[in-house]
């Protein structure tokens, strides 16, 4: 049976990579993207959903539904509206795509809330189901305290967020992902829910070169164009703050390719937490509180080595093909 696959995401420029990919994977791994919920943190949560609709409309996929998650963190209060921070809006330009015109979907995000969705979409297709979230990790948290089941309802949940091995990319010891809600990202990884941690260990392996895009933008379509000049602003941020890859990070859509291929990956099972306080705050690291680290059975298996070879030929295969229309 052809899986489904849902991505939990705030849609700037590697969560649209990550919409590609999946969207031009449908054949080749037998998954469907039957849904995008939306979160915040390269933008807010408007500005993702119309990011999600515009994308999968010039994508050729407008089947594709946008559904609302939840919008601010976990301890934020009521009234906390979040925004962008300065850096966050240069890494994706201030609407999250790099600053690139596309039209607005003549689409509506769905009425149902995200949590919703994602909940009743777990007991519907079970093991069939996929989730991938690739921002803050508020509206997964919800899921898994209203349905504590979920991780043996779904086939997987593979999550872009964390750093094991290497430093944080917001603080020494924090990737942004995890640092938007570390709250959440902690109740979800000591919830026993089983996870994939597809992290800056990995991510920052697997690098998108302004060589690699050329190939998008010979298209010639709308789509090709819109891909590489996208991308271009994103390796031009890489620039000013790591020249040392040459290109840009492929965080998202890795998060994607390892939750449909995990062969894709190593991995290394732990029993992980977030630090909340100090300096460290947003960690991910071994759970010594709870003396979870001699568990026998580890709930979080982390990414420590990918193929890249093999992940990025598919990738850019793919995309080129599916923007080549």
């Amino acid at each position: 049976m052809t899986r489904k696959l849902i991505l939990d995401l705030d849609t700037g420029i590697d969560d649209t990579l990550a919409i590609a990919y999946a969207l031009a994977s449908e054949q080749a791994d037998d998954v469907r993207l039957i849904g995008i919920t939306g979160t915040y943190g390269n933008v807010t949560v408007e500005t993702g959903m119309r990011n999600a609709l515009a994308v999968t409309d010039l994508l050729g996929h407008p089947e594709v539904s946008v559904y609302p998650g939840l919008d601010r963190p976990s301890t934020a209060p009521e009234n906390f509206r979040y925004s962008p921070s300065a850096g966050t809006r240069r890494i994706h330009g201030d609407n999250g795509i790099g600053d690139m015109t596309i039209p607005d979907s003549r689409r509506s995000p769905e009425t149902t809330a995200a949590a919703d969705f994602i909940i009743d979409a777990a007991h519907t297709y079970g093991k069939d189901l996929v989730i991938v979230p690739t921002g803050a990790m508020t509206t997964i948290a919800e899921v898994c305290r209203r349905e504590p089941r979920i991780g043996e309802l779904v086939g997987s949940i593979t999550f872009m967020g964390g750093a094991l091995t290497v430093p944080g990319n917001v603080t020494p010891g924090a990737e942004a992902n995890i640092m938007q809600d570390p709250e959440a990202a902690d109740a979800i990884l000591r919830s026993g829910v089983e996870t994939t941690m597809i992290g800056l260990d990995v991510t920052h392996q697997a690098v998108l070169t302004r060589r690699d895009i050329e190939r998008w933008r010979r298209l010639g379509t709308a789509a090709g164009d819109f891909l590489a000049g996208m991308t271009d602003f994103y390796i031009d941020a890489y620039s000013a703050t790591q020249p040392e890859l040459e290109g840009c990070g492929m965080h998202d859509p890795l998060a994607v390719a390892a939750a449909l291929d995990p062969t894709l990956v190593t991995t290394l099972g732990m029993n992980l937490q977030v630090d909340l306080e100090g300096a460290y705050r947003g960690r991910t690291i071994g759970d010594r509180a709870h003396d979870r680290l001699t568990y026998s059975h580890k709930t979080t298996q982390v990414a420590v080595r990918v193929d890249i070879a093999r992940f990025k030929s598919q990738f850019l295969d793919r995309i080129t093909a599916l923007a080549s229309h």
